[in-house]
């Protein structure tokens, strides 16, 4: 088990983001360990402090920290899917709400950015061959949500 768990911060919408990503990911669900503030800034006493969830296997935690913080692009949550069906599937999920970028990267409706890609891009993008993992990474960047046939076709020449 990890000792380190991410804390995302939001203003008051950790248990509803709590439910959107558990509702998302495989091997996710809700801890039963709900805090609650005393009277301090951050909230008034009773009120849902934070949340505790798994998403993907890994341990998370959600604050409602009573102030509004953007995200930025220097953290990202990244996920990588065992095939495209379940690519598609995640980042249609994903991008309700959201904002579609480039190279398998989105932007949630909560401004959280996520990485969403498919098992063994790898050994595409960094495979033994110069030139096809040229060409894969070229057909990438020209992508929006990734598709790993055509990334696979790039890099076999194809």
């Amino acid at each position: 088990m990890s000792r380190i768990t991410p804390c995302l911060w939001y203003k008051d919408e950790a248990a509803e983001a709590a439910r959107f990503y558990t509702s998302i990911f495989p091997e996710s669900h809700l801890d039963e360990k709900y805090l609650s503030w005393v009277d301090t800034p951050g909230g008034k006493a009773g009120d849902l402090m934070m949340v505790e969830f798994t998403i993907g296997g890994q341990a998370m935690q959600a604050l409602n920290g009573g102030m509004y913080f953007d995200y930025t692009h220097a953290i990202s949550m990244s996920f990588v899917c065992e095939d495209q069906a379940e690519l598609d599937r995640i980042w249609d999920a994903l991008l309700e709400g959201g904002k579609a970028e480039q190279c398998g990267w989105l932007t949630d409706r909560y401004g959280m950015s996520w990485q969403i890609i498919p098992k063994g891009m790898g050994q595409f993008l960094g495979g033994s061959d110069p030139d096809g993992a040229k060409r894969a990474m070229g057909a990438m960047m020209q992508m929006v949500k990734i598709d790993i046939g055509a990334i696979e076709a790039a890099y076999r020449g194809a």
